[in-house]
């Protein structure tokens, strides 16, 4: 465990980055570097996979369930959500009250989530930091989409081409401090580490 973390500080952490970058393996490491961190749960109403477990990986509600959350409410446009979004017919969402109780906390509150939401979250939050993930080029993005053998290849081109796009976007929209190409996930993972520190300790 690290021991010169700064505590006492809430930081909201947006780590994103397109599918297959590791994305998810980097945001795990850091919440297991930081003591003081909290993993944000989202809501989704897709249907778990194979090794997602219910309030770990996603909290699985219904569609109806999700409709009444993201219902606005006075002061609340996006009523009981700090951002919620629709991704290849299924809707996801970060509920705002735990992320509020982790930052009255002084946690480090960890949001992997996709650029449209990371935008949300930013607007939201102005405080907020960004990491984004970055495969090592164009052809180990395709390598690793293949590799997962959960596609077509039409499905994995279509992915292909969203995860270019949501790259071009994340450049330009002004929420990342920290592009980290993830080619030796160790390394990559670190310097997560060390620009999260430096966050924190920046801020005082």
């Amino acid at each position: 465990m690290m021991s010169d973390w700064s505590e006492g500080k809430g930081l909201a952490l947006v780590v994103s980055g397109p599918s297959g970058a590791g994305k998810t393996t980097i945001a795990r490491a850091l919440e297991r570097a930081c003591p003081d961190a909290h993993f944000s749960v989202s809501l989704t109403t897709r249907q778990p996979g194979p090794g997602d477990r219910d309030g770990v990986d996603y909290r699985f509600v219904t569609e109806e369930e999700f409709a009444q959350r993201a219902t606005p409410q006075p002061g609340k446009p996006m009523g009981e959500f700090l951002e919620h979004a629709g991704v290849y017919g299924r809707r996801y969402g970060t509920l705002r009250a735990p992320v509020d109780e982790a930052m009255r906390e002084g946690k480090l509150v960890i949001l992997e989530i996709d650029v449209q939401g990371a935008k949300q979250v930013k607007s939201a939050m102005p405080g907020a930091s960004g990491l984004f993930v970055l495969p090592p080029s164009d052809e180990s993005l395709l390598e690793r989409l293949r590799a997962r053998r959960r596609d077509s290849e039409e499905a994995i081109q279509r992915r292909f081409a969203a995860a270019q796009r949501e790259i071009a976007e994340a450049r330009t929209c002004g929420v990342y401090d920290r592009f980290i190409v993830n080619d030796e996930l160790d390394r990559a993972v670190a310097e997560a580490v060390e620009v999260v520190k430096g966050i924190r300790a920046s801020r005082g």
